[in-house]
């Protein structure tokens, strides 16, 4: 089975920008007098803020999950702006997201201050937000001293416990006091929008009815639909045109759909069952009909027939659930620990198990799971590089194995789960179950999975591109299904190299830009079998340097641990026995 993810929301975000030209961003240049109505329908001027030291539009989401994360900060800005002297607006550009998401969200956050969610996209054309998150000052005369990121605390890939750097407020204190801020723009990194008017270069006859829908069906809406796991559907014309910046983006850069194997020039058929890289001409079809400025529409005869789900479980009703043993508090904003919960099963015999799933009941807070099965009486010890038992990781939350192979859960056996959660914005609680499919007799093969870490990491400060190695040998002929490789968010290239008795080295998976956010699985379209007197060496890449935005210290020696702050490396190997009936 596929379970194929093109989750834009992750990937689709502004992250550095080409250098700007303030003056292109209007900087230091008085605004046009206009009016915004927000949400309760009182109409507003700009000129209103002769009467104050200034006002701060803050562009805001209620799908972006960026957004989401920033809200409660920009909630709790507006007394400190008011103290001030500074007023606070809240901007949505966001045509797609209805009156209802956007009340839900707004209700439960607590927000207070005015909400403009116009129709017609006057005040957002006005302001040409470049993200969900850019925030603007505009002092007393109607001038725009600062765009930008509100702080540095969350980014595309990553989330610290307190912002290092709070941009917004640094530069309205300096023009209170008279000063011009450093700096005055920042980049926002958020989901990525465009109000500027684009020239044609090339019209397409592809239209989105009869080509682009059918594209995306295939390769984003399992996800990006209603009760899906993406936080946003692109399975409507105007849900897919809102976002055509960020498409065009992560498409030519080859960030979505998340597929990270490097391929092999050499040969034409991907060794991956599960590669869900868009080929050539489906590539160039979506970049055509993106750069054209008017999206052809077309005939909506020509829609593909709806997809249809059936049920929150993909892999079917499981025969068995096993519910964490309690609900978990997630907190709104910041950072957590890794959380650990043990759960007992109650088999009398041995099962065997053919598919499995993990089940958040709030996908947006988990980023992964590792589960690990120990029999009666073993010891259970948190994190470590112990083998795991199944997994779920962005992009990766079930697994069926073909017939006639399965995993061994031992009677009596209990499960340990390490959850990493991550706040999104809003606090609540959490309590994933894990389902389970039975194999109807035992298998003829059962499958393994074993890990190889290295535990003595020694990554230096400032170290941009710091290369740890371990080499281990191949003890018995070993049919490989699938590679996994983990590392935290210092993790930068990822390699497994084959090495033969002879000395030849043999490439079997290279991830040159490793992500920490989408930690997927590589699954062998046929088993490659590692000989016997072979070795395994492993390679991998950490910049512990401050250019990366997801550091947490780049003045610390960084050694092996659990929690995110810490590093790890393990390459994972899935592999089968067998297995006498």
């Amino acid at each position: 089975m596929r379970f194929l993810l093109l989750w834009i929301s992750i990937a689709a975000m502004a992250q550095s920008q080409a250098v700007i030209d303030p003056a292109d961003l209007s900087l230091g240049r008085q605004l046009p007098n206009f009016t915004y109505t927000d949400l309760t329908g009182k109409v507003h001027q700009l000129d209103e803020v002769k009467q104050r030291h200034g006002v701060v539009f803050a562009t805001t989401s209620a799908t972006c999950p960026i957004s989401k994360k920033q809200l409660p900060s920009l909630i709790a800005l507006a007394s400190q702006l008011a103290d001030r002297g500074v007023d606070l607006f809240f901007l949505n550009p966001m045509r797609s997201e209805t009156a209802t998401e956007i009340a839900e969200q707004w209700q439960q956050a607590g927000g207070q201050s005015p909400y403009i969610h116009e129709a017609d996209q006057h005040t957002a054309k006005i302001l040409n937000p470049r993200s969900t998150t850019e925030v603007f000052f505009i002092d007393s005369t109607r001038t725009l001293r600062y765009r930008g990121a509100l702080n540095d605390q969350y980014g595309v890939n990553y989330s610290l416990n307190q912002p290092r750097h709070a941009y917004l407020l640094a530069a309205i204190d300096a023009v209170l006091k008279g000063q011009k801020p450093h700096p005055s723009f920042t980049d926002p990194v958020g989901c990525e929008l465009d109000f500027t008017p684009q020239t044609a270069t090339e019209k397409t006859a592809l239209t989105y009815h009869r080509d682009i829908a059918r594209i995306l069906q295939d390769h984003c809406v399992d996800c990006h639909r209603t009760e899906g796991i993406a936080p946003f559907p692109l399975d409507a014309y105007k849900k897919v045109v809102e976002r055509a910046k960020a498409l065009r983006r992560v498409i030519t850069n080859q960030q979505m759909p998340p597929w990270f194997a490097a391929r092999d020039p050499h040969t034409a058929r991907s060794p991956w069952t599960n590669d869900c890289s868009l080929g050539e001409r489906d590539k160039n079809d979506l970049l055509a009909w993106l750069n054209d400025p008017e999206h052809p529409e077309g005939d909506i005869a020509d829609a593909p027939l709806p997809r249809h789900y059936e049920g929150q479980w993909t892999i079917g009703k499981p025969d068995a659930i096993f519910p964490l043993s309690r609900a978990y508090d997630i907190k709104a904003t910041g950072t957590m620990p890794y959380q650990t919960d043990v759960i007992e099963t109650t088999f009398k015999e041995d099962r065997w198990v053919q598919g499995y799933e993990i089940l958040p009941s709030a996908r947006g807070v988990v980023h992964h799971v590792i589960v690990r099965m120990h029999p009666p009486g073993a010891k259970i010890q948190a994190g470590g590089a112990e083998d795991y038992w199944a997994a779920y990781v962005p992009g990766n939350s079930a697994h069926l194995y073909p017939e006639g192979f399965a995993r061994k859960l031992v009677a009596g056996a209990k499960l340990s789960f390490q959850i990493h959660y991550t706040p999104n914005g809003h606090a609540l609680k959490e309590r994933l179950q894990l389902g389970l499919l039975f194999a109807p007799q035992p298998p003829k093969f059962e499958m393994r999975t074993i890990g190889v870490p290295k535990v003595t990491l020694n990554i230096p400060p400032q170290e941009a591109n710091h290369v740890e190695t371990i080499t281990r040998p191949i003890p018995f002929d070993l049919p490989v299904t699938a590679l996994m490789a983990h590392m935290h968010v210092r993790g930068k290239a990822f390699k497994f190299e084959l090495i033969s008795p002879d000395g030849k080295t043999e490439t079997l998976l290279d991830i040159p830009h490793y992500d920490f956010n989408w930690q997927l699985r590589y699954d062998y379209q046929e088993p490659h079998t590692l000989p016997r007197g072979s070795k395994l060496k492993l390679t991998a890449v950490f910049d512990n340097s401050s250019n990366n935005p997801a550091n947490p210290d780049s003045q610390k020696i960084v050694r092996w641990g659990d929690q995110t702050y810490d590093e790890m490396m393990i390459g994972y190997l899935e592999y089968f026995v067998p297995h006498p009936r």
